[in-house]
């Protein structure tokens, strides 16, 4: 048999065979792009990444710190695979990019800052898609899919969760401190222990424990050699364990304050019963664990099934086959974010049409019968509510004694940061609850759009108290109840019109009577009644 001259293969040497590292010519050019690429997508998203880092200061997001570098881990326990599967980069790479940036400008108009972050995720995975391919991406995917635990719930959702949460709590909780024998009463989120009462508020929803509990639930579970089943119990069990355990530890406060008094829900105790929780609800998670490897009978020691392998080398950029016709993808994604850079550099010297409007200081404060006393609002609240003009005042009129608080904040932008925020938001936040929603027609007021004006009502409870809200947003000529359709017509108004000026207004009325809702309900709609008319002096409509 004549003799055969070894095959080099295309991309390194002979030496590949017998387990030698490739070297390939490091195109240094390349590899310096891909670094200001990602750079340049910090440089475009850094506003919606520093909103992100903000809230990573709250308890419930503390653990976002750790979510990049535990992504980085995860990219180096992979990185001796990595280069032999590099080929070609990704098309769908260069068209994931381009809609990571489409959600850049959608919600940085419309000051809707998630969509900035998971625009930025998908932006930074595609970049990685069009320089490496499919095949690295497919190998280290998870690292990626981490990252979007960094990223807070949009406000709604994590309000209507929040409230859910809380009413789940209550009842277990309940439940608990009656296995003790104690006598208690629930109504709604508040526990009735007929000397004390505990009022599970939003910071006791478990939402603090859920979010990084399930962030370390992902973890473990990518870790455990396991069957895929297993994998995504452990991971989902993270919910119902952190629930469970949330809801035994108000139990637990409920039967200490009947026996030591209202001391044991306050201050270092309460908090320290919050740490004891969450070491319970990892407790569970590693038991869950023993009780998986238990059922699979392997021979070996537990920790070996968890990947903790570390690579016995660090990889030289001389082992990546990179070039500049396998890499075009990536070409056409850096020129989508130098065009994004650019674009943004317009977007934010592009001056917005000003229409002329009177200042809400000129409000009257008498106007058919009524008489209003203005308030402020404290400074260090008009830091964070960013608005250009408000009216803040209460009035009454002298056939009722129901006082109306009358407040409308003005926006003459709702670019860079300031953008109205919902009463859904605000009104909890200050320990009010709110007991339903929805939409009335006020009648007799035309709205300044030619049609029914459209408002939210709404009835919110604190302890003994009980106010209802009317609340609207006003925004360029339409009359719109919800605050997700208010963003995106700021979106498309900034794109059609140049405009993004608007405003909320919103009438509170004091129940001062629980089983009258009526007349508070009478008093508030004759005031809008009354001074929605003068409205139109101070909130530009649509017409340019």
């Amino acid at each position: 048999m004549s003799s055969v001259d070894p095959v080099v293969p295309k991309n390194g040497s002979a030496d590949a065979d017998n387990g030698a590292a490739v070297q390939n010519p490091v195109n240094w050019t390349l590899w310096l792009l891909f670094i200001a690429s990602l750079g340049l997508t910090l440089l475009v998203f850094q506003s919606g990444l520093a909103e992100m880092v903000k809230d990573w200061d709250s308890e419930e997001y503390s653990h976002g710190y750790m979510i990049p570098l535990v992504a980085a881990y995860i990219l180096w326990q992979k990185q001796e695979q990595i280069p032999s599967l590099v080929h070609n980069g990704a098309w769908l790479g260069v068209l994931g990019t381009a809609l990571g940036l489409a959600a850049y400008f959608m919600g940085e108009m419309a000051t809707v800052y998630e969509i900035v972050q998971y625009g930025f995720l998908l932006c930074l995975f595609s970049l990685f898609l069009s320089f490496f391919g499919w095949r690295p991406m497919l190998l280290v995917w998870v690292a990626f899919a981490y990252l979007v635990f960094m990223v807070p719930l949009p406000i709604f959702v994590y309000k209507a969760l929040s409230s859910e949460l809380q009413l789940i709590s209550s009842q277990i909780g309940v439940f608990v401190i009656r296995l003790f024998d104690i006598s208690v009463f629930l109504e709604g989120n508040v526990i009735d222990l007929g000397v004390y009462q505990l009022q599970v508020v939003e910071a006791c929803s478990g939402l603090r424990y859920l979010f990084p509990l399930m962030s370390f639930g992902f973890l473990i579970a990518y870790l455990f050699k396991a069957p895929f089943w297993q994998k995504a119990l452990l991971f989902l069990s993270t919910i119902p364990i952190t629930v469970l355990m949330n809801s035994f530890r108000i139990g637990v406060i409920g039967v200490t304050v009947e026996y030591w008094g209202i001391e044991m829900a306050e201050g270092f105790l309460h908090d320290f019963e919050g740490w004891v929780v969450f070491m319970g609800c990892l407790g569970v998670l590693v038991v869950e664990m023993m009780l998986f490897h238990k059922l699979s009978r392997s021979t070996l020691p537990l920790i070996e099934r968890v990947d903790l392998d570390m690579p016995e080398e660090i990889i030289g950029l001389s082992q990546f086959n990179i070039n500049w016709r396998a890499q075009r993808p990536f070409i056409f994604s850096l020129l989508l974010v130098v065009s994004a850079l650019v674009g943004q550099q317009f977007l934010e010297s592009r001056e917005e049409t000003e229409l002329a409007r009177k200042e809400l200081t000129q409000f009257p404060l008498y106007h058919q019968k009524w008489i209003g006393r203005e308030g402020s609002i404290e400074d260090n609240v008009l830091d964070v509510l960013k608005l250009t003009d408000y009216l803040m005042a209460d009035y009454r009129i002298k056939s009722s004694p129901i006082p109306v608080n009358f407040y409308v904040a003005y926006y003459q932008s709702q670019r860079q940061g300031a953008g109205i925020h919902s009463p859904r938001t605000c009104i909890p936040g200050g320990g009010w609850e709110f007991n339903g929603l929805d939409q009335v027609i006020i009648p007799d007021v035309e709205h300044m759009s030619g049609g029914p004006l459209e408002v939210n009502r709404v009835i919110i409870r604190k302890d003994k108290s009980a106010q209802i809200v009317y609340y609207w947003f006003e925004q360029r000529g339409r009359n719109i109840t919800d605050e997700y359709e208010a963003k995106w017509y700021v979106f498309y108004d900034a794109m059609m019109d140049n405009r993004t000026d608007g405003a909320l207004v919103r009438v509170t009325i004091p129940v001062l009577n629980i089983d009258n809702l009526e007349e508070s309900e009478q008093h508030g709609i004759k005031f809008i009644q009354d001074f929605y008319p003068l409205i139109a002096d101070y909130i530009p409509g649509k017409k340019l």
